[in-house]
């Protein structure tokens, strides 16, 4: 099965729109494009990562949507009101990390450890299921869709059994797809859009004088509020710690003893908790009815951690 028939490669560092065909029904309101967004420099990390990094610009966009930036407006729109309103709002990032463990596969442990065995991941499943569903109908998704993930396996290939990291993302959406689970204009985020907006400077007034949480198992806290304060922001820090492994497979048994950590009323959650992210955005926007943002490297640069994340990512330098 596969979703989208890419036709031919788009031309490098041009804008180049893709008609979906694909065997998901309703992805015919998606195409991909370049994904360009205001203010927004991704030479510096092109320069020093693999040329094939370039293809990860072009991701899927809603028919509706008619820009990057209209992604990172509707983002900023949707926490600002979840901030004021206090209304759950859980935004979640899936990427290599993510395919892996929904194909039950122990290659989900990159940089982090997320999962002590495959038993593990499968129990893990139904919880995650229903954490999902709750993301698709309050909050953001914000898989990284783009031309080198959404390949169809050859059809030898195929027949072995065997995988690759160019149907990766495929194969994502198709277990999406068998919990009734799909991308919408109304769910649908894209991965970078998440890391510009965090980055970028209507987050940055949207936490001004507001109480953020920080979940995650590091917090410097004159580091954080440095990185706050160079884009003009004053917000309140406060940290609830998590374990750097297994929240994934753990967080059933994790959960009471972090919220419990959380002494005051939070306005925002910014988490870095790998896989178990899913979770812990979704139980923390809904416990506390505040958005809950999966912030992953943009924490590791809020504490001057880079280095945790293999260097620096796309979409989060400003020109």
């Amino acid at each position: 099965m596969a979703w989208v028939e890419m036709g031919n490669k788009q031309a490098e560092g041009g804008n180049v729109g893709h008609g979906i065909h694909g065997a998901f029904p309703g992805c015919e309101d998606f195409r991909v494009e370049r994904l360009v967004i205001s203010g927004i420099d991704n030479e510096p990390v092109l320069s020093r990562n693999a040329p094939g990094q370039r293809e990860e610009e072009f991701c899927l966009f809603h028919k509706d949507m008619p820009s990057g930036d209209a992604y990172v407006s509707l983002l900023s729109e949707r926490v600002e009101a979840g901030i004021k309103g206090r209304l759950p709002l859980p935004v979640v990032r899936f990427a290599d990390g993510e395919y892996e463990f929904y194909s039950a596969s122990l290659k989900c442990n990159g940089l982090y450890k997320q999962a002590e065995s495959v038993e593990a991941i499968r129990a893990a499943f139904p919880a995650h299921a229903e954490a999902l569903r709750y993301l698709s109908m309050n909050g953001f998704m914000a898989p990284l869709l783009f031309p080198g993930n959404m390949r169809r396996r050859g059809w030898f290939r195929a027949f072995l059994g065997k995988k690759n990291g160019a149907d990766s993302a495929l194969r994502f959406l198709a277990f999406l797809a068998r919990y009734g689970i799909k991308p919408t204009g109304a769910n649908y985020m894209p991965f970078y859009a998440v890391y510009a907006y965090l980055s970028g400077e209507r987050f940055a007034a949207a936490v001004d004088g507001k109480t953020v949480c920080v979940i995650n198992s590091d917090f410097n806290e004159e580091e954080c509020y440095g990185w706050f304060g160079r884009a003009g922001s004053q917000p309140r820090l406060v940290h609830a710690a998590i374990s750097d492994s297994y929240t994934a497979t753990r967080w059933d048994s994790m959960r009471d003893g972090v919220f419990s950590a959380v002494k005051e009323k939070p306005d925002c959650f910014l988490v870095g908790a790998g896989v178990g992210a899913l979770q812990v955005c979704v139980d923390a926007a809904r416990r506390f009815s505040v958005p809950a943002i999966d912030a992953g490297h943009i924490i590791n640069m809020m504490n001057g951690l880079e280095r945790k994340s293999n260097g620096p990512r796309l979409y989060t330098f400003k020109r």
